[in-house]
């Protein structure tokens, strides 16, 4: 049986579906306090409601948050309600992503869709949120990434790819930054490839995929106090293996955190 996780308190970020509401699930079901984080009010509460209908979970022990991640403002109002009604966050799974559309699309902060939602909007939750991270050991940031980062590069004059844009190199770059970030010393993180699951994500990958909640056992470990990780570290699913050279160069590291402290308008 594993290890029980009971009076931990967990934020997961893309709760509603796929990999991020299979990991709340599993983190519920082992007695965890879960923050389950959706796009909408109705988006959160309905993965609520299902988890506590199929599950046989618990309904006191979730929370539905809401907030639209191509709103940086949103994401601010997320945090501040975080660290206000939560004295204590244990682990953060930074989950949520989308696929970049065909069309390059720029969110009202003015930032290309998919480096905000699946990138910038971590970063900036990350750091609001650093009141309320526990000191304990165990207290941890997981930053749900891809193995696409491997093929990727941050475009550091034109991070929005406004003069050459794929969705799909702009889906990697958020997912090499996100991954990067994870070896930034004022957080304690690591990421997670949790392998190609059947997702709303699969169409950038291929056409078959494991199932999600075989995906979100590899993040659900990651969580565990019992697991212990070095910063940084880089899994795909399991094994801990060595990320793309970049995401652990100290110059890119303090280069990104420029970037993004410039894009989400706080200055570190």
């Amino acid at each position: 049986m594993s290890s029980s996780l009971s009076g931990r308190t967990v934020l997961v970020t893309g709760a509603t579906s796929g990999i991020g509401y299979e990991t709340a699930r599993r983190l519920a079901e082992r007695g965890a306090t879960v923050l389950l984080h959706g796009r909408t009010p109705e988006e959160a509460q309905a993965a609520v409601d299902r988890l506590v209908a199929t599950a046989g979970v618990d309904g006191a022990r979730l929370r539905p948050l809401a907030a639209d991640f191509a709103h940086l403002e949103e994401v601010e109002n997320l945090a501040h309600a975080v660290v206000r009604e939560h004295s204590r966050l244990d682990v953060l799974v930074n989950n949520a992503a989308t696929a970049a559309p065909e069309r390059h699309t720029l969110t009202v902060d003015g930032n290309e869709v998919a480096f905000q939602v699946n990138f910038l909007a971590h970063y900036l939750l990350t750091n609001l949120l650093g009141s309320a991270f526990t000191t304990d050991p165990g207290g941890r940031v997981v930053n749900v990434s891809s193995a696409l980062h491997r093929t990727a590069a941050i475009q550091w004059s034109d991070p929005n790819r406004e003069r050459r844009y794929s969705r799909l190199a702009a889906y990697a770059q958020s997912q090499l930054a996100l991954t990067v970030f994870a070896s930034d010393l004022r957080v304690t993180a690591v990421s997670v490839h949790p392998g190609v699951c059947a997702t709303g994500l699969l169409p950038l990958y291929g056409n078959e995929g494991e199932s999600a909640a075989e995906g979100a056992q590899h993040v659900v470990r990651l969580c565990d106090p019992a697991t212990e990780i070095v910063n940084g570290a880089y899994y795909d699913r399991s094994e801990r293996v060595a990320p793309a050279a970049a995401a652990t160069e100290d110059r890119t590291i303090k280069r990104l955190n420029k970037l993004a402290d410039l894009l989400v308008g706080h200055t570190a």
